[in-house]
Formats: structure tokens, C-alpha cells, sequence
């Protein structure tokens, strides 16, 4: 358990802190043209967000780093930055992936709204992972054995 928190501690905060500045970045500025694509009925009044999305946000960054330390071993044959984007690939593909093919069935969002998501979900993925080797670097997988 001590190599997740010496190390993952400062990794789950890095890409913490990547998610909220990114997502003020693209989300709330370079491409917030996409939230007023028809139909805006789907969102919410913008508001700041409260406690809770950061409290929320910060163990799904905690919950990134465990699983990457977990995973790791299996991505042992590649060097630090492939490990990290093939893993950001991996989180990708398994975790925004179908939530973006069930968002385009299920939910009235203008496609456009989509495939921003999509295209900036495996972007930031990407930097994630990368970000969670490079900190972590080569160590040994997490356990909760001695």
C-alpha cells in the first residue's frame, strides 16, 4: 500500500488538477459554442460547481492512478510514456467510449456535442495517463499485501 501513497497521492492530485483546468479550458471557454447547438433544453443553468464535483472529481482521479498502478504490470514490456497512453487508450475505450455510443442512442445531444466529447475524452485520457507514468515511473504494482 505504500508505493500508492507515496507516489499516487501527488499523481492523483496532478491529474486532479489537469481535469479541472482542462475542463475550465475547453468546456467553459475554447469550445463552449458546442452548449449552445440545438437542443439546449438538455442542460442545466450554468452554475459553479459545488464541493461535491471536486470531492467527486478527485477520487475518480484517485480511483485513475489505482487502476493504472494495478494494470501496469500487464503494460510492463512497454517504456513509461507508451505505458501511460496505452493505458489512457484503455481507460478510453472502456470507460468513454460506450458512455459516448449511449449518450448519441439514448439522449437527445446534438451530435456535433458527441463527438467533442469523444474526440476530448481520448485526448485527455492520453495526457492523463501520461501524466500518472510519468509521476509514478517504473514501481511496482500496488497491493494491499506486505
Amino acid at each position: 500500500m505504500d508505493c500508492c501513497c507515496k507516489k499516487g497521492f501527488p499523481a492523483a492530485l496532478a491529474v486532479f488538477a489537469f481535469k479541472i483546468v482542462s475542463g475550465m479550458v475547453l468546456c467553459g471557454g475554447i469550445f463552449k459554442w458546442v452548449y449552445a447547438l440545438p437542443p439546449v433544453n438538455v442542460w442545466r443553468p450554468i452554475q459553479a460547481p459545488g464541493i461535491s464535483f471536486y470531492v467527486g472529481t478527485f477520487i475518480v482521479s484517485m480511483l485513475f492512478v489505482f487502476f493504472y498502478k494495478t494494470f501496469s504490470p500487464a503494460l510492463a514490456h512497454l517504456e513509461k510514456v507508451q505505458r501511460g497512453l496505452m493505458y489512457g487508450l484503455g481507460v478510453w475505450a472502456v470507460g468513454i467510449l460506450p458512455g459516448m455510443l449511449a449518450t448519441h442512442v439514448f439522449m437527445p445531444v446534438n451530435h456535433t456535442v458527441v463527438i467533442y466529447w469523444t474526440i476530448s475524452g481520448l485526448i485527455l485520457t492520453l495526457a492523463e495517463g501520461l501524466i500518472v507514468a510519468l509521476i509514478l515511473g517504473d514501481g511496482e504494482s500496488c497491493s494491499i499485501k506486505k
